[in-house]
């Protein structure tokens, strides 16, 4: 059994890398993908994952044909396939985003709040009375 799931995992990938991202032999995949343009089968056939889903579900037969084995084998064999997707792709780099100095955070996310004489108060830690209490 975990050989012929290998096998479907293998022949899914396939068939749904072929329908996906190839332009087939003869660029026949790349005009049926044309002629479908963004109807719902187009749009599918431009999603990896939602493709692996249906290409799995027959391939699941050839694992198993016990309807809650083959449901459970069928959506394996769809997860395999898109971590394989993945393996095979660049890794992303993940940096972090540059920290923004003081002056720009001014006005950008959050309103400001405004005291009883409509002095705004982010602008008020640096007022008089604060420092004369900080000075205390």
């Amino acid at each position: 059994m975990i050989l012929r799931f290998v096998v479907a995992v293998l022949a899914t990938w396939r068939v749904t890398h072929l329908l996906a991202s190839e332009d087939g032999p003869g660029d026949m995949i790349f005009r049926v993908r044309r002629l479908l343009g963004q109807s719902l089968v187009g749009k599918l056939m431009d999603c990896f994952n939602c493709l692996s889903l249906w290409v799995a579900a027959p391939l699941a037969l050839f694992v198993s044909r016990h309807p809650i084995e083959w449901l459970v084998s069928w959506l394996a064999i769809s997860g395999a396939v898109c971590l394989l997707e993945r393996l095979g792709r660049e890794p992303v780099i993940v940096q972090p985003a540059p920290q923004p100095s003081q002056g720009d955070l001014d006005h950008v996310l959050w309103p400001e709040a405004c005291a009883p004489d409509n002095q705004p108060i982010t602008h008020r830690e640096n007022s008089p009375e604060l420092q004369e209490k900080r000075s205390r």
